[in-house]
């Protein structure tokens, strides 16, 4: 199937997630202007992206059963709305502990209801199995587009009218989230498209099924690895750099640079997910990783090596995407996908919160981030070696099913 040829829901859907995760990869470049306003620790902003992402995941297995039932649109409205609210109500704070709640509960809900795993749970609908991986990537794509797209502008409006005004900004962008849910079809509707869907199976059932299944833990575990990646680059290499002399400029460039190889890399590891084992794929992608981390902390930090450092850990950033969740819909099926792959995001997200904090909180006990870069490149290779095991066949109930 041609990218071309994808449902206008597919489209709908790499809209919003262009919004709502260019927004959310730069709230990085805020560290520094929101510990300067409030004289806190970076531990303290460390901490609120730390609780956003531990939200991010919990709230998520329940936004995605309540897609699963209602349909998306609903859920990425309520959503939108959440993400507006606390970026608005961030700008206004006097008091920094007025950060846990809108910085981190109200935008760490917005965010459940309006990122991938809502999103390609309805693309999980609309799109053949056999191109399901790639679907994905091009969607996960759609992420990193926002990132290159949005970081830039966010450094700019820092630059001339502050923090403050700048999330006033972000927060009118999410009507724009609103506007492109229109194009979400209900949950009915999308539920007669999906090839793979056992509407016999209830909830609990699917749950037990994947409970049981050594290698869904295993999936887990493997997300748990990429969620601390992420959110300690992208919350901490600003500060990394900023440490190391190089402009301000320079992180925004590399975190620009991560967002436009991302869209690259993404789809190409979904590609390769759609023909190759998508479980070695996996391994292959994590042990690039830690080559790519051990790599620029041994070398000399400048301009260009951030800005290679950007390229190369964008090509892998969130190729694990397309595969984590492809893994999920081969195994277990489409109808409860947004429920399960929304419970493997929570641990990605538990990740996200260690990621965050302990990056921060290591700082400001070592007064250096070398020791958590390396911690990340060990944590890369065991994420390599956890997925040789998994089986990533479909589960006897849906092999049947196919068979009949």
């Amino acid at each position: 199937m041609s990218i071309f040829r994808f449902p206008l829901l597919v489209w709908a859907g790499i809209a919003i997630l262009i919004v709502s995760l260019g927004l959310r990869q730069s709230f990085g470049i805020f560290m520094l202007p929101i510990s300067d306003t409030f004289n806190t620790g970076r531990e303290f902003f460390s901490f609120t992206i730390a609780l956003q992402n531990l939200l991010f995941g919990m709230f998520q297995p329940f936004v995605g059963m309540a897609s699963d039932r209602w349909g998306p649109k609903r859920i990425i409205i309520l959503g939108a709305v959440s993400y507006a609210a606390g970026l608005y109500l961030t700008s206004l704070a006097t008091d920094p502990s007025w950060l846990y709640l809108t910085l981190g509960t109200l935008v760490g809900l917005g965010l459940s209801a309006t990122s991938y795993v809502i999103i390609l749970g309805a693309v999980a609908r609309v799109v053949p199995a056999e191109h399901t991986a790639k679907a994905f990537g091009l969607t996960t794509a759609a992420g990193s587009f926002g990132m290159f797209a949005v970081i830039p502008g966010a450094q700019s409006l820092l630059s001339h009218v502050g923090w403050q005004s700048a999330l006033q900004v972000f927060a009118l962008m999410c009507c724009l989230i609103i506007a492109f849910s229109a194009f979400m079809k209900t949950n009915k509707t999308l539920a007669s498209t999906s090839t793979d869907i056992d509407n016999s199976q209830t909830l609990k059932e699917a749950l037990k099924e994947a409970f049981n299944h050594r290698g869904y833990w295993l999936i887990h575990a493997g997300f748990f690895v990429c969620g601390f990646h992420v959110m300690f680059i992208a919350t901490h290499l600003p500060s990394y750099l900023a440490d190391k002399g190089l402009p301000v400029a320079t992180a925004a460039m590399a975190l620009a640079y991560v967002g436009i190889f991302n869209i690259f890399g993404s789809y190409f590891w979904g590609v390769m997910g759609d023909k190759f084992n998508k479980c070695y794929v996996m391994t292959s992608l994590y042990l690039i990783r830690s080559v790519v981390i051990a790599a620029f902390v041994v070398l000399p930090v400048t301009v260009d090596t951030a800005t290679i450092f950007g390229a190369a850990i964008g090509f892998c950033w969130l190729g694990t995407v397309p595969l984590t969740s492809g893994l999920v819909r081969q195994m277990f099926g489409a109808r409860y996908m947004s429920t399960l792959y929304g419970l493997v995001f929570f641990t990605h997200q538990v990740g996200s919160f260690l990621g965050a904090w302990v990056g921060g909180l290591m700082y400001d006990y070592y007064g250096s981030y070398d020791p958590i870069w390396w911690a990340t490149v060990v944590m890369a290779l065991c994420a390599a070696l956890l997925h040789l095991p998994i089986n990533g066949r479909p589960v006897p109930r849906l092999t049947v099913a196919t068979a009949t």
